[in-house]
């Protein structure tokens, strides 16, 4: 008798979930139908304007892959680029493109001593120094100076630079 229980306790526990992730409503909430006929003060009738109905997310979009395919990088190519040269003596923890942001672990520059850890967030489409955010941490969690943050900056804003114009001469 106890199997059977636990049996009956686990198909009503099923059934509450999927009751509770079907929504249950019409989605047009209290708008009404789209395209009623409303009365005009004057006696007349009008059309009135559709309503735009918000879908309701359920467990099984999870699932499904509904990307906008017309969805584009928001990141100037040319700093990303840019960056990963001039800082490719760090190794990379975690690349995102869609959000412009690299970071990289701790590296030796070359000819260096101090080792440094970096992170870069490309914020705009255009070449321009106010897309680019550069900040470094020594070893140790230590402080970097700014001249040496503004000297990375510089070099990643002139490598996208040459890239850019080999671009063009192609």
């Amino acid at each position: 008798m106890t199997r059977r229980a636990a049996r009956l306790t686990a198909a009503l526990l099923i059934l509450a979930g999927l009751a509770a992730c079907s929504g249950g409503g019409s989605g047009l909430g209290s708008a009404g139908s789209a395209g009623s006929a409303t009365s005009m003060p004057g006696g007349g009738n009008r059309q009135a304007q559709p309503q735009t109905v918000e879908r309701r997310e359920t467990i099984w979009d999870v699932f499904s892959d509904r990307r906008n395919p017309n969805d584009t990088v928001a990141v100037n190519k040319y700093l990303w680029n840019a960056s990963l040269d001039v800082l490719n003596f760090l190794p990379i923890q975690s690349i995102d493109p869609f959000t412009g942001v690299i970071v990289t672990g701790y590296g030796t520059p070359p000819g260096g001593g101090r080792s440094y850890r970096a992170t870069i967030k490309v914020s705009d489409p255009a070449l321009d120094a106010r897309a680019l955010k550069v900040s470094l941490q020594g070893a140790g969690g230590a402080a970097v100076a700014p001249d040496t943050v503004r000297a990375v900056e510089d070099a990643i804003l002139t490598r996208a630079r040459q890239l850019r114009v080999q671009d063009r001469n192609l």
